[in-house]
């Protein structure tokens, strides 16, 4: 069986100690870092952009996981594959031609990834599954660390891992918002393959202890 990944999420970091974070999440059982791009348009909330992506880079010895809660992505799409990102992730109610937005960050060189939002439905993904490296299911709203994680989450991983076997497609599942102890075990067991932490790694007593403790419990 595939392990399931750890990513912890940057935007819970200490921006004023970022490259001792980098260091940190380098040094431990995590296997991405999940790096959130907002634009305060989409999301009602700025984070950071290039430049601090370019300094992440320089450090980060692990996959650059890149979510980008941006409106009009695609203006972006090259610069994100300068600047290292190994997977990119684009919200599907940001993108008018998402078919297009896809093929064009393979081309790249990137995994593509589709993010949806809480209330969007699974079965508007059925015609593109085929087309996606990556489905990130926000299991909050986007915008903000430390929300309470949705509960209806766990009926749109089973639904999306019933639409991924019936198309045979190698599509991955990531879950962003609330993840922690409490659900990791169940959030995998339902058809997740990637846990994003941020608050909950970030904000623990010890990171390392609580990276390596998500990861047992993502692969029990």
């Amino acid at each position: 069986m595939t392990p399931k990944l750890i990513a912890p999420s940057l935007l819970a970091a200490d921006f004023g100690n970022l490259q001792r974070d980098i260091e940190m999440v380098n040094s431990s059982e995590a296997d991405w870092f999940h790096i959130d791009i907002m634009d305060g348009v989409f999301v009602p909330n700025i984070s950071y952009g290039m430049p601090v992506l370019e300094a992440i880079n320089k450090h980060a010895k692990k996959t650059l996981d890149v979510h980008l809660m941006i409106v009009d992505p695609d203006r972006y799409i090259k610069d994100f594959a300068r600047l290292g990102a190994h997977n990119l992730t684009v919200h599907f109610e940001a993108c008018t031609h998402l078919h297009r937005t896809l093929q064009v960050i393979k081309s790249e060189g990137m995994k593509a990834g589709v993010a949806i939002n809480p209330h969007t439905n699974i079965d508007l993904l059925k015609d593109i599954i085929n087309d996606i490296d990556l489905v990130l299911i926000m299991s909050v709203n986007p915008g903000f660390g430390g929300q309470s994680f949705i509960e209806n989450t766990h009926k749109k991983i089973r639904q999306l891992k019933e639409l991924i076997i019936q198309n045979a497609a190698e599509t991955l599942i990531e879950i962003d918002g609330g993840v922690s102890d409490q659900n990791a075990a169940e959030l995998c067991k339902a058809g997740a393959d990637i846990l994003v932490a941020g608050s909950f790694v970030f904000k623990a007593e010890n990171p390392l202890d609580t990276i390596q403790n998500l990861r047992k419990l993502a692969n029990s």
